[in-house]
Order: structure tokens, then C-alpha cells, then sequence
């Protein structure tokens, strides 16, 4: 887990005890309501929620997006774990299709986390732009190996692969169990591979 400091600069320290307690109290919180809510929940509910005050809440974490990302930073970092991994998988096409059902896994488990994440691709003023990084760099890993090995068409981008899973997640969440994720994404990867 990433160490929260107070101040900024060379004065910066790591947080007091009882502000670290609150961070953490209000990530389990925030993280438990976006999985029952959505990531649109109130976030006067989850100060409420987390037993603080909403000044606290918006003391640690100024906008959505900044507790959005202080809540999916930990599969973020298994996301990127995971596409190390899968360089070593003997055939890449399966592999870049395994992390890609992994992605998708990870961005539906709070619905309305997708349309957080795709404006904040590109956006390195968001606060969920390290994350979006962090998918970023995995994706150019996996497809990185699958270009060398001549299985992807070298003109895909990790931007483009991140586009298209995101496209995947929203279908799902628009039409639930009507949504064939598998199809969904064998066909993404079809258009992603070299012809001949």
C-alpha cells in the first residue's frame, strides 16, 4: 500500500496516526459502497458510512476521482503484476485475451467506473491518471510481447487496446447477462491480431 504523507515537498511526513486510520477507514467504506452503489454514491454517505465528517473526507480525498483512484489502486498494481506474468505464456494472443478478461473483471466491479476512468486516460490533471497509467504500461507490456512475436498488428496501441476494453465494460454494464463477454472480447482481439 502506498504511504500517505501530510505536506508536500521536502516537509513532507508521513500521515498521524489518526489521519491514517481515517484515510484507511474511509477507503474500506468508499470501497464497500461503490461495490453496493455504484461510483456515482453520495459521498456524504460514505463519510457517514466510514463514521467521519465530510471535511475529513474531502480533506483527504478533494474529488471522486481522487478516492476513486486511492480505491482501485490495489488491482491496478496486480493488473500490471499479472501482465508481467504473462509474458512468459508460450503463445500471446492468449495471454493479451487473458488479461483482457482480467481488465474487464477488475473495471465492472463498480458500475460507472468506466465512464471515470476513459476521460482520465489522457488526462494527466486527473487524480485517476496514475491508474489509468499503470493499465496503460500493462497493456503496452503484453502487446509489446505479442509484436514481436508478429501476433498483433504493429499499429495497436496500448491507448486503442484500453478503448476497447473500456467499450467491452460498458456494454456489459448497459446490458447485464444479455452481454457476451467472451464473444465481446475474442472479437477485440481478432481485430487486433495480423492477418496471414
Amino acid at each position: 500500500m502506498t504511504t500517505e504523507v501530510e505536506g508536500s515537498g521536502s516537509a513532507a511526513r508521513p500521515m498521524r496516526r489518526d489521519r491514517r486510520r481515517n484515510y484507511d477507514r474511509l477507503v474500506v467504506e468508499a470501497r464497500a459502497s461503490f461495490a453496493e452503489h455504484g461510483a456515482d454514491v453520495f459521498l456524504d454517505d460514505v463519510a457517514k458510512r466510514a463514521g467521519v465528517g465530510v471535511a475529513t473526507l474531502y480533506r483527504h480525498f478533494p474529488t471522486r476521482g481522487a478516492l476513486l483512484d486511492a480505491v482501485i489502486r490495489e488491482w491496478t498494481g496486480a493488473v500490471l503484476d499479472e501482465a508481467r506474468q504473462l509474458t512468459a505464456a508460450p503463445d500471446p494472443a492468449e495471454a493479451l485475451l487473458t488479461w483482457m478478461r482480467s481488465l474487464v473483471s477488475h473495471m465492472s466491479v463498480y458500475t460507472g467506473l468506466v465512464a471515470a476512468l476513459v476521460p482520465s486516460m489522457d488526462d494527466e490533471t486527473s487524480p485517476l491518471h496514475p491508474s489509468c497509467q499503470v493499465m496503460y504500461d500493462a497493456g503496452e507490456l503484453l502487446l509489446g510481447h505479442a509484436r514481436q512475436s508478429g501476433t498483433v498488428r504493429p499499429d495497436a496501441t496500448a491507448t486503442e487496446l484500453l478503448q476497447l476494453v473500456s467499450g467491452v465494460v460498458w456494454v456489459c454494464e448497459k446490458f447485464g447477462d444479455g452481454a457476451d463477454i467472451d464473444r465481446l472480447l475474442s472479437l477485440t482481439l481478432d481485430g487486433l491480431l495480423v492477418r496471414g
